[in-house]
């Protein structure tokens, strides 16, 4: 900085003498003392955005810019996901009949894990397991599989492992030993006293109110209101399971996907 002052200043004076010179001297003179003033100009400007404090004013974002940075939208019909009590959040994916039974039983691990390593209570974990595609009918009341066991076995391709018949209860939220040995009596229940919520996808459910309807002569659209008012208990019938997964993980839910 020095070297260009020096600089700067010698040009000055130089441009001082040429007012006593010939009309084509001083043309020339004034020429080089323009060129030398414009690369003292560089040379600030290249100091000052080389230097830490003319870097950082160059990097600066401005507030316009950090207005447009991104940030998810909230809306109303996912405030659910905030209700739900926890300082750890977790939400599972689940598409099939076996994605909730690894489902069910990895949720019941994330609460033991956190209390045995953690002394942590239920009510400090939030948890969600979305129940879509094939896993929707798990979302549906044991009341809805007496009633339509037969399409909601086939959409889920799913039977009883006893009886190999489609199931009359829901076999996830009933207290029994169809699920084979190792699996826990009604996961479901034990899972809805621990605090656990289920987010039911109305775009399956819709579909399937839909081949009860072809299959029994009823109307769709009263099948399908049927089966959203008979979910399991913590259950929310949500616009898709697919975008209540998305809304979650926007919320602070950590997502495990349990197929």
């Amino acid at each position: 900085m020095l070297a260009t002052k020096n600089a700067c200043k010698r040009s000055e004076l130089l441009m001082d003498k040429t007012n006593e010179m010939p009309g084509f001297a001083r043309r020339a003179a004034r020429r080089l003392f323009l060129g030398r003033l414009a690369a003292g100009a560089g040379v600030i400007g290249a100091a000052v955005a080389t230097s830490p404090a003319g870097s950082a004013a160059l990097a600066a974002p401005t507030a316009e810019a950090k207005d447009e940075s991104w940030r998810p939208a909230r809306h109303t019909q996912d405030d659910w996901l905030d209700q739900i009590p926890g300082q750890h959040r977790l939400i599972f994916d689940t598409t099939s009949a076996d994605g909730m039974f690894w489902g069910l039983r990895f949720a019941g691990n994330f609460y033991s894990a956190n209390q045995d390593a953690y002394g942590l209570k239920n009510s400090d974990l939030a948890v969600v397991i979305v129940a879509r595609h094939k896993s929707a009918p798990f979302g549906y009341s044991s009341a809805m599989w007496a009633k339509y066991g037969k399409y909601l076995s086939e959409h889920a391709d799913f039977v009883d492992p006893k009886t190999k018949e489609f199931p009359v209860a829901n076999l996830y939220a009933t207290p029994n030993q169809s699920l084979g040995q190792g699996a826990a009596p009604d996961p479901i229940g034990m899972l809805i006293r621990k605090g656990t919520h289920f987010a039911v996808c109305a775009m399956s459910t819709r579909a399937i109110a839909g081949k009860i309807a072809a299959g029994t002569g009823a109307k769709a659209d009263e099948v399908f209101k049927e089966l959203a008012a008979n979910l399991v208990g913590n259950g929310h019938l949500v616009s898709a399971g697919i975008v209540a997964v998305n809304r979650a993980q926007e919320r602070g839910y950590s997502l495990a996907s349990a197929g």
